[in-house]
Parts: C-alpha cells; structure tokens; sequence
C-alpha cells in the first residue's frame, strides 16, 4: 500500500445566482470540459441548491492561475458577473491530507 501523499490545490467557487440563468448550464458544462483538458487539472465537484458550491483540485498554483487567465474561462468569468451571480466568493486551499469513507454493500 502506498501512503505517500503529494499535496495538490482546492479552488472552492461559492456563488448566489440571479433570476437569470439562461445559458448558465451550458456554460457551466463547457467549462468543465474545458478544465479537465488544462495541465494539472485533477477533478471537480459541484453541488447546486440555494448556494453553489464548485470545487476544482489542482497540481499546482501555477496551474490555477493559468486556468484563471484561460481565454474561454476568462470570457465566461465576465458573462457570469454581467448576467448570472448575485454573489460570488472563491478560495484557494491547499489538501495537505485527505480520507473517505465508502460503505460496503
């Protein structure tokens, strides 16, 4: 079993949405394909009820910040500000440890 453990990045995107979501799921969809396709890309995850919550892991800062500055990602970043948030907050962590746990069926 391998216990080494490299240490990657979390970037957890929480946002309120207007009224207006047209296009949003589309995008959202894009730029998710989008991101699995940059280096040092991991994963994400996403959850949506009366807040959003998306979370993307990163190898590196680097990483992140390129994604920031992707040109289709940027583009979307000022659609979402001009038509579909309210509020938007992101935090970037660093996972220095992780566990789950998965029930047997």
């Amino acid at each position: 079993m391998n216990n080494e453990f490299k240490a990657y990045y979390a970037v957890i995107f929480t946002s309120t949405q207007n009224k207006n979501t047209e296009g949003y799921a589309q995008m959202a969809e894009k730029m998710e394909t989008l991101a699995k396709q940059q280096k040092g890309f991991i994963g994400i995850e996403s959850a949506r009820e009366n807040i959003g919550i998306t979370v993307s892991y990163w190898e590196t800062l680097e990483d992140i910040k390129n994604w920031k500055q992707q040109s289709e990602h940027a583009q979307a970043q000022r659609k979402g500000k001009q038509d579909w948030y309210s509020w938007y907050h992101v935090r970037v962590c660093k996972v220095e440890r992780e566990y789950e746990f998965l029930q047997q069926q």
